[in-house]
């Protein structure tokens, strides 16, 4: 499986909500940044964090506006949206995805935070 293929395929799992299958597409060591947090060190941390967002969430989709690839090196530039609460927020979010033996090891995402918090605070 290509790169490209492996992070189109992450992307559309988000909808199934499902923390322990979005997990297994990391490796062991992966990291997993939201750039205004600390980052996720490692696969069990992912999953605790993965767990408890989903928990909230109604439905998960993301859309996929631009997505470049070179090597194992993935870039996208996507719409995440996600319905909680009975209300629907669209997040626009460039995420960077390096992949090694056909797994995420590290998914770095660039976004507004302020546009998130007032979402989860509102």
């Amino acid at each position: 499986m290509t790169a490209e293929t492996l992070v189109r395929e992450f992307c559309d799992a988000w909808s199934k909500k499902d923390a322990d299958l979005l997990t297994e597409y990391f490796t062991e060591d992966g990291v997993y940044h939201n750039m205004p947090l600390a980052p996720l060190n490692g696969r069990e941390a992912i999953r605790e964090f993965l767990a408890g967002f989903l928990a909230g969430v109604e439905t998960a989709e993301f859309r996929m506006l631009h997505l470049v690839a070179s090597d194992d090196i993935v870039m996208t530039e996507r719409v995440d949206v996600f319905r909680m609460a009975g209300r629907e927020g669209n997040f626009l979010v460039c995420g960077v995805f390096e992949i090694r033996g056909g797994k995420i090891a590290a998914w770095r995402d660039y976004f507004d935070m302020a546009q998130v918090t007032a979402f989860l605070s509102g």
